[in-house]
């Protein structure tokens, strides 16, 4: 992943287990993404199944990254590479520690998740547009719910209130062309195809 792309990412449970059981893992699962994964992407939109989860983030411009990771300016200056190695050390630190903690707490042992997690560059706000429509609808998608604001661990019920959030809502709205706007796309079918 490079520095201000766009980015689909989903992971699912490696095996049949589950890697939510109860609401207080997916309540987890998001206090370690804020802290291991928000210093360094735009969250836009999540969704979390028992199974696997979805995200659709935006990873910071190299200069908010270097600032980030460069705390003293006699330091030799990071490479692309050695940035884009830390961005993927930040996803290894998410699933290490939510398995590591998960494992003691279950008495498990073992990865919880596939290893290479899957990676799609968005590629204008078409494609954005639709890998947020997509995350919001997986409960729908998998049987679990009829309506996706009855799904409580994504964020679109998040994007109907007025609460405060980690989220860029005011750019994802904007990207939809408003609040009625990206209602109106959400209640549409997945498109499966694309």
């Amino acid at each position: 992943m490079v520095p201000g792309e766009k980015y689909h990412l989903y992971n699912h449970a490696n095996g049949k287990e589950n890697v939510f059981t109860e609401q207080k893992n997916y309540d987890f699962f998001l206090k370690k993404l804020a802290h291991h994964i928000l210093p360094v992407c735009k969250l836009f939109s999540y969704c979390m199944m028992p199974n696997h989860f979805h995200l659709v983030l935006q990873v910071r411009e190299e200069e908010a990254l270097r600032k980030l990771w460069q705390k003293r300016s006699d330091l030799p200056q990071l490479s692309q590479k050695q940035i884009e190695l830390k961005i993927s050390k930040s996803f290894a630190n998410l699933f290490s520690s939510y398995t590591q903690a998960y494992n003691k707490i279950y008495n498990r042992m073992g990865s919880m998740f596939i290893p290479s997690m899957k990676i799609v560059s968005i590629e204008d706000d078409a494609h954005f547009c639709k890998a947020v429509h997509y995350t919001h609808s997986n409960p729908v998608h998998h049987g679990f719910i009829k309506k996706m604001e009855d799904w409580p661990n994504s964020s679109y019920r998040i994007f109907l209130s007025k609460s405060s959030t980690k989220l860029e809502r005011d750019l994802v709205l904007e990207t939809f062309g408003g609040l009625d706007t990206f209602i109106k796309y959400h209640e549409q079918p997945i498109d499966l195809k694309n």
